[in-house]
């Protein structure tokens, strides 16, 4: 076999290979504009590909384009690497047919259907145990003690946006809701308000689902002291595998949709009764706000637990919110440093393509 490589900046295909629609728009947006014919189809005006860029393509539309969520966790149907070159085993719509072809000899690389870790969809002690409420006081212990306080210092500014309030200039509209509207959000349960906030004002439009129809309006809260808050964004230094991680639990549990929440509410009341002021906890929004993929790994291995930089990482892929127990406002912890009127002017979605048979 010889040593010599390809150049990955040599040309191989051109977005216009491409029958089925999806890829070929996934590949008018990240190819290159460059001159000359393509030498796959002579088309001289589609956007070049190199190998990269069609390892990135493939990645976008079959890996990431098939992953299914699930209660807790997601992992993609599809996957492939150059030990399946020649043996690709999927079965796509007809039109895909000739694309995964070029893309497969372009590329030399193989489409598998995924077995995947089983960590990766929820298989996780610590989780697990928080699923069941005999187990679950136990493992709110172990969140209590190892995860660690931060303090919001006196002064901070953070945001929350109201939608259609009724008296939208009083301050008190944006307090928590009263008690008997308790019971409702991710954290606040029946007889414990909760005020939920953040320093991210695009992460509260998403929070709030406000629509063009909608009047928002928006006040810009300040901490009056120290407030002590458990952070539960923090990443866990563990020697445990994915399966028995508590970071990994955490962190699927706020990603995980409405039937989370009687854990996420225990969670709530277990640090109110520590002597907590409230929690710093992920967005259930990051994924879609840091265009982050949910749950990656190379060869299986979370890279939520083994990147490089392992800080920077989990920094750029989450989006830290604020939930403040009781009243916060009332109780005089935060004031009301300004309400403005919010309109929504424009927006703006991004996303790609992915197969629909497989």
């Amino acid at each position: 076999m010889s040593d010599i490589t390809e150049p990955t900046s040599e040309i191989l295909l051109c977005s216009n290979c491409f029958t089925d629609e999806g890829l070929r728009i996934d590949a008018v947006k990240h190819g290159l504009e460059q001159q000359g014919e393509c030498p796959n189809c002579q088309s001289p005006d589609g956007k070049k590909l190199s190998r990269d860029h069609i390892l990135d393509l493939a990645w976008r539309f079959f890996v990431s384009g098939t992953t299914v969520r699930c209660d807790y966790g997601a992992a993609p149907v599809i996957q492939f690497n150059e030990y399946h070159y020649g043996q690709s085993d999927i079965a796509p719509s007809a039109w895909l047919e000739n694309d995964i072809k070029f893309i497969e000899e372009a590329a030399k690389v193989g489409f598998f259907h995924y077995g995947p870790r089983l960590w990766m969809i929820g298989e996780v002690e610590p989780l697990k145990a928080l699923q069941d409420p005999t187990t679950r006081p136990q493992l709110i212990e172990r969140v209590l003690k190892e995860y660690p306080e931060k303090t919001l210092s006196k002064g901070s500014k953070f945001y929350r946006l109201r939608v259609n309030p009724g008296h939208p200039a009083e301050p008190s509209e944006y307090d928590s809701p009263p008690l008997e509207f308790a019971g409702k959000g991710r954290l606040d349960s029946p007889g414990f308000s909760v005020m939920y906030g953040s320093q991210d004002l695009d992460v509260c439009i998403h929070e709030c689902r406000a629509s063009t129809e909608d009047e928002l309006y928006v006040a810009t809260l300040k901490s009056q002291k120290d407030l002590r808050l458990l952070d539960l964004t923090h990443p866990l230094e563990e020697t445990e595998t994915e399966f028995e991680s508590l970071d990994m639990a955490i962190h699927m549990l706020f990603l995980a949709r409405s039937h989370s929440y009687d854990i996420a509410r225990d969670l709530a009341l277990a640090a109110k009764e520590a002597g907590f002021d409230g929690v710093i906890y992920p967005s259930f929004f990051s994924l879609i706000r840091t265009g982050s993929h949910p749950f990656e790994t190379t060869y299986g291995l979370s890279l939520r637990r083994f990147h490089p930089e392992r800080e920077k990482y989990v920094e750029a892929t989450t989006i830290r919110n604020l939930a403040l127990f009781g009243r916060p406002r009332e109780s005089g912890l935060v004031s009301v440093e300004c309400i403005n009127r919010l309109i929504l002017t424009q927006v703006g979605y991004r996303g790609h393509f992915g197969p629909v048979e497989y």
